[in-house]
């Protein structure tokens, strides 16, 4: 099972009052409704869905809030993979205009989706129409791989309604045009963990955030050994320089011709070229800080560049 179906199947176990109910509903019905005027006296409403829990809470809200039995179908979907879907179907002559003008669709030529916001004053009915409206058309990618959570909306002013809801509890969306729809979308892990709090998904947030908490142990596992991988590399990329270097002044200039305390430091690091700038210290007499070794081994190197530009030597 998605991490997307499994969200959904924990909303579809919420009780939900009298007005959850039905904001939940018109969420289902404006975002993702398919609206058919057969005639003058005839419209139907169609809702589509793969998720029979989903089927079945929409069928007893629409006869809990109506006292109407919407017709329900089943079939194989003509995509690809041929899932199971649910089609549910209310028509005007079985009680149908009464449910649009609650959730004020407008339908006479064509259909006109009047702006829904001012009736959710409330915060309890703005986040029954986010929840009903992620169950009709939302989707969330495997957290596992990525944070992406987002709703398709048909038309601009469903997409504006959304996003403005999700607004009110600062989530920080975005909208943008994808084949023909509006898709409302959440990209940042936080923000869709605020956003199952509000719709009420709580056992997929806790899960959602125990991956969270494991992905960002290992970015900082890998962070930290990349560190130390790249000091790694750089502590023997210098011992490496350094040894030749020291090599080439013993060959060329000789060692008797440095201070006392370059020499001591050049037979060192030749005996020991695995070791640390701190182990070196403490192998000197009397024992210096890595600053004070790095010094000297700098002075080794500018003396090696010297004898190299003297010589003619790249």
């Amino acid at each position: 099972m998605s991490f997307s179906s499994a969200v959904k199947n924990e909303l579809c176990r919420i009780d939900t009052e009298h007005n959850g109910s039905l904001f939940e509903l018109a969420a289902a019905a404006r975002i993702s409704g398919l609206i058919k005027v057969v005639n003058t006296n005839e419209i139907n409403l169609r809702l589509i869905t793969e998720n029979a829990a989903f089927a079945r809470r929409v069928f007893s809200q629409i006869k809990d809030l109506y006292g109407i039995n919407a017709e329900i179908s089943i079939r194989r979907s003509r995509k690809l993979k041929k899932n199971i879907v649910y089609i549910l179907v209310l028509t005007s002559s079985k009680g149908l205009m009464k449910v649009l003008e609650d959730i004020n669709i407008r339908v006479s030529e064509k259909v006109e989706y009047v702006p829904y916001a001012e009736g959710m004053k409330k915060k309890e009915c703005r986040k029954a129409y986010l929840r009903g409206a992620f169950l009709a058309s939302g989707s969330m990618s495997d957290p596992e791989k990525t944070y992406h959570l987002e709703i398709i909306c048909h038309n601009m002013i469903l997409a504006t309604e959304v996003n403005e809801l999700m607004d009110s509890f600062n989530l920080n969306s975005k909208v943008t045009k994808r084949k023909g729809n509006y898709v409302v979308y959440l990209k940042e892990g936080e923000n869709i963990v605020d956003f199952l709090n509000i719709i009420g998904a709580h056992s997929a947030l806790l899960e959602l955030e125990n991956i969270r908490i494991l992905k960002e142990m290992r970015n900082n596992v890998n962070r930290i050994v990349n560190c130390e991988t790249a000091n790694l590399q750089k502590t023997v990329d210098a011992s490496v320089r350094q040894v030749e270097n020291i090599n080439y002044i013993r060959d060329n200039l000789g060692f008797d011709k440095l201070p006392e305390n370059l020499r001591e430091i050049a037979r060192i690091r030749l005996n020991y070229s695995d070791a640390s700038l701190k182990e070196l210290g403490e192998m000197l007499n009397p024992p210096l800080g890595k600053s004070g070794v790095n010094h000297r081994l700098r002075k080794l190197d500018k003396i090696a560049e010297s004898l190299r530009n003297m010589k003619g030597e790249l």
